[in-house]
């Protein structure tokens, strides 16, 4: 038989979902998903790898590259081939980069949150594969024309 001091009361956290901001936001411990049915899938986790933080800041890297040899080809008279780049060139010329950083950042972001989700990880793959080509384009006509 139990005592008075045996019984427990403990509530099921499991009853209703850990909100958006919560203590777990930024001290959470959960870096993967346990369950099989659940990995399939998908879902959130608190902590993320050090492969997803390099894929990020690498594509971050890359925008800013992407910027500068931006600025550089059109002070070399040459011109914007992204019809929305260009417009928001013509909007705030010079100052573009940092709408084009918010967007991407944001972005990245999303990204990030969602990663443990079906084809998220081959999106920021494809992502970074396509940035590097376009870079390396840039670069090629920086050098050349």
């Amino acid at each position: 038989m139990l005592n008075e001091g045996d019984k427990r009361t403990v509530n099921d956290r499991r009853k209703k979902p850990t909100p958006g901001l919560s203590r777990y936001t930024f001290f959470g411990r959960r870096k993967t998903i346990r369950r099989k049915e659940e990995q399939e899938k998908g879902g959130y986790v608190d902590r993320y790898s050090s492969k997803l933080f390099f894929f990020l800041i690498f594509i971050i890297g890359l925008n800013v590259l992407d910027s500068f040899f931006t600025i550089l080809i059109l002070d070399h008279k040459g011109w914007e081939a992204n019809p929305i780049v260009r417009s928001v060139i013509d909007t705030y010329g010079d100052k573009f980069w940092i709408w084009k950083f918010g967007i991407v950042s944001t972005c990245l972001i999303l990204l990030c949150i969602h990663s443990r989700f079906k084809r998220v990880k081959g999106v920021i793959i494809a992502i970074s594969s396509i940035y590097l080509m376009v870079i390396l384009y840039q670069i090629y006509l920086i050098l050349f024309y």
